[in-house]
């Protein structure tokens, strides 16, 4: 067993997808399984290839060249060494850092001898929809697996395959809910510094949560993406876009995956929300910024800290008068 999630229609019943890996590591058993609120009921059994099945990953881009340089080392592990099967599309925004960009994938292909990325530049203002848009638009070669995704996101060969397994196209579209991890200089406070990320890469509620709110993050295929009409390129600056193709896709006829995965995470980072957002943008903003932070139980501790200190203070002070009494 490799894989699965099912979905309830209230009027129906509880649909089951199950994956099934088989030696090769190519080919998965897919079982689809229906209960009917009623006796259990076996819909379908089949064999699905992915050997064939190359994604392209897009990534939007305006600055960040330190964190590029970490997917970029992640992307070489998974996808170079691991997967095989993918095509890396970076939409970079601005002319401040693209030559770092530029230096860092060719470096990456002289030593891997990687060559499937396209490098698209757009001296305009960062805007994510529009990179996305750029980034599907950009392949010529036909129809393609699409995976949109941050340059904060790790992820795994079998997340990889997850996205294979669950978009399918004129049918699925595939929303995985990410888990995104705290700061590390709050998770990790009691050690001088944190541990590589690699070793952070745990699902604990204090470690991380699951983004059940956030929808950037989707494997779908390219015509799927044109059909519906893509994102809302009037939307600027932080969120929505997603949102709105998200909705797009619930309204319309093909069926959307929504499950956690656990390959998939979105590493902490800084997060400024601009004084231009419309106020709902700034309020989701600030929002995601205080989620990002920490877990309840660890902003409860910062937040009174100077109360515990105080109190740690008194007893010591008793504890030290009734020792010398």
């Amino acid at each position: 067993y490799s894989s699965g999630y099912y979905r309830t229609e209230r009027d129906k019943g509880t649909q089951y997808e199950l994956f099934y890996k088989k030696m090769d590591g190519m080919e998965y058993r897919h079982v689809t399984l229906f209960r009917p609120f009623g006796p259990l009921m076996k819909v379908k059994s089949e064999t699905v290839d992915i050997s064939r099945s190359i994604i392209n990953i897009i990534v939007p881009l305006a600055g960040r060249t330190e964190a590029f340089a970490q997917f970029m080392q992640n992307f070489r592990d998974v996808c170079i060494h691991q997967d095989k099967r993918v095509h890396l599309t970076v939409v970079y925004f601005g002319q401040d850092g693209l030559s770092e960009v530029k230096s860092i994938l060719e470096s990456v292909a002289r030593e891997t001898n990687f060559h499937n990325y396209t490098l698209v530049s757009l001296n305009e203002e960062f805007n994510r929809g529009r990179g996305l848009d750029m980034g599907a638009r950009a392949w010529e070669k036909g129809e393609v697996l699409m995976f949109f995704c941050d340059v904060d996101v790790y992820f795994t060969a079998e997340f990889l395959n997850s996205c294979r397994l669950n978009a399918e196209p004129g049918k699925k579209v595939f929303y995985p809910v990410v888990f995104s991890l705290y700061n590390p200089a709050i998770v990790y406070a009691n050690q001088d510094i944190p541990p590589p990320v690699e070793q952070q890469l745990v699902h604990k509620k204090d470690s991380g949560f699951w983004r059940d709110f956030g929808f950037g993050m989707t494997c779908q295929y390219r015509t799927d993406f044109l059909t519906v009409g893509g994102f809302d390129l009037e939307v600027k600056g932080w969120g929505g876009e997603d949102v709105h193709l998200y909705r797009k896709y619930l309204h319309g006829d093909l069926i959307v995956i929504r499950t956690p995965v656990p390959g998939l995470f979105h590493l902490w980072h800084e997060k400024h929300c601009a004084d231009e957002l419309t106020p709902e943008q700034y309020r989701m903003c600030i929002q995601s910024k205080a989620m990002n932070e920490a877990s309840h139980s660890h902003l409860g501790m910062l937040v009174f800290r100077e109360e515990i200190e105080t109190h740690l203070r008194k007893q010591a002070y008793r504890t030290n008068s009734e020792a010398v009494g």
